[in-house]
């Protein structure tokens, strides 16, 4: 198998050359199949045990090494699926056939115009690493690599209740280094339908023609880690900016569009509107000024951030009379956005939030995804639900999907005091304690093995689930002898 030659300088290699092979084989959520079957035979080859359950999760498992087979089993966990998201300008792409393209720059691994597939290529590779090193003492180990993670973690929704041995899990799917995470938000989407009336509408081009207006360049990031800090909201802004222009003109929408996928910030949206030429003269005036108020409010995004119109070929058949338009943009504008609560346990942590992506606007349809993230399952499902009413109220339909569980702290947990000591001991200081606003599997595998103790872990990680991602070198060097040395000393009599 051919892999990009800028791993073979990278250190350790033990971690890095199963990266290589990660970022070789497409891996989109629900098409990790490919990756399977290569890591099934690459383990037979090893005389490793490898088996998949009916989710269709890879599950290796090893003996302990002479003289700790009487240590607790212990499970490394990560994710094999990857989000898959390309920068418009980029060179065309196919998550299911190309290979991930890296590049080096300051320390760090990058991947320019997609998603890098750091999160959780990273965390695998440390667990597969760890397969291979025959030279580490440690007790019976299990390797438990889940698929459907990203799109709803129907991996670990469908994992077989007491199906792993183990007594402790580490999870390696967090991205801060020097924090030991031990608690994590809980989620659930909303599907919502609202109604759009369009109306048949005879426009002929001598009148009016037909105008995109895009906004693009925006930074995007995670939907619950990067929820909180200060950027723009691609369907938001404009969302906004229609509100504006429609207060101003009589104008027909033919179709709003933004986001990709609902656990990513969206990054760009647009809007197919019929104009006349005044119209058209107006708009292009004032946006240089929506442009300004945007570079003001979000200077991060003013490197790349555009605001553009140009012609577009949208038949005009069929368009959404203003008088349709507008309460449908203030129904949406009413839906909570973005953080909704602090948790006043953890200072400067999201307790709830919300993020609407994708949002498809056509003539016969308005339907957008919501993704409802909150520390406490309950506070979740009362996010859901007042948004579900706010739908409903509006005239349109809304229904859950995939709920999945937060994972509770227990900073009494022996598993992590042993942590905290041997990273004390490793590095010379104490690591940080944090719960993460992120769904991670923990919640799930707590509900289906009671009793197992869990910590979380990963290495610096930047810009996941947008274009540019990108992880620390250093970062994986240290988490690597992190986890060499816990799974040593959680084994030790």
């Amino acid at each position: 198998m051919m892999t990009h030659p800028v791993f073979d300088a990278l250190e350790p290699q033990a971690v890095w050359r199963h990266f290589a092979t990660l970022s070789a084989i497409p891996r989109p959520s629900k098409h990790e199949g490919v990756l399977v079957r290569h890591l099934q035979e690459w383990a037979g080859r090893r005389g490793i045990a490898a088996r998949t359950d009916a989710a269709g999760n890879l599950i290796l498992s090893m003996p302990a090494t002479p003289g700790r087979e009487n240590a607790p089993g212990v499970i490394l966990q990560g994710h094999l699926d990857m989000v898959c998201e390309r920068a418009p300008d980029a060179p065309d792409h196919d998550f299911h056939r190309d290979a991930i393209l890296p590049e080096v720059a300051d320390g760090w691994l990058a991947a320019r115009h997609t998603t890098l597939g750091a999160d959780n290529g990273i965390g695998v590779a440390l667990a597969l690493a760890v397969a291979e090193d025959a030279k580490l003492p440690r007790g019976p180990l299990e390797i438990l690599l889940t698929v459907d993670e990203e799109a709803g973690m129907g991996g670990a929704q469908g994992l077989e209740a007491q199906s792993l041995f183990g007594r402790f899990l580490l999870n390696l799917d967090t991205e801060e280094w020097g924090a030991i995470y031990l608690g994590c938000a809980g989620g659930v989407t909303v599907e919502a339908d609202f109604c759009a009336r369009a109306v048949a509408v005879a426009l002929p081009r001598d009148t009016r023609e037909v105008c995109r207006l895009r906004l693009d360049g925006l930074i995007g990031g995670h939907s619950g880690i990067d929820i909180h800090k200060p950027r723009a909201h691609a369907i938001r802004q404009m969302l906004a900016l229609l509100s504006r222009l429609g207060a101003e003109n009589d104008l027909y929408l033919l179709r709003l569009k933004g986001g990709t996928v609902f656990n990513a910030l969206p990054r760009s949206a647009y809007a197919d509107l019929a104009l006349t030429p005044a119209q058209q003269a107006g708009l292009s005036r004032s946006l240089s000024g929506h442009l300004q108020d945007l570079r003001r409010e979000y200077p991060e995004e003013t490197p790349t951030l555009t605001l553009t119109t140009d012609p577009e070929s949208t038949p005009m058949d069929w368009a959404l009379a203003s008088e349709t338009w507008r309460p449908l943009l203030r129904d949406l504008m009413a839906l909570p956005f973005g953080v909704t609560a602090m948790s006043r346990d953890f200072p400067g942590v999201v307790e709830a939030s919300n993020n609407l992506a994708p949002l498809h606007l056509a003539p016969d349809h308005c339907r957008c995804s919501l993704l409802t993230r909150a520390q406490d399952d309950a506070a979740r499902d009362a996010l859901a639900e007042r948004i579900m009413e706010s739908v409903r109220a509006s005239g349109g339909a809304a229904r859950r999907e995939g709920a999945y569980p937060g994972w509770k702290p227990d900073p009494a947990s022996p598993l992590l005091q042993r942590a905290r000591e041997v990273y004390r001991r490793t590095f010379g200081h104490e690591p940080r304690l944090e719960v993460i606003h992120a769904g991670l599997e923990c919640g799930l595998f707590a509900r289906s093995h009671p009793g197992l103790a869990m910590l979380s872990f990963g290495p610096d990680i930047r810009g996941a689930h947008a274009p540019g991602e990108r992880v620390d070198i250093a970062s994986v060097g240290n988490c690597w002898q992190f986890l060499r040395r816990l799974l040593t000393d959680l084994s030790s009599p």
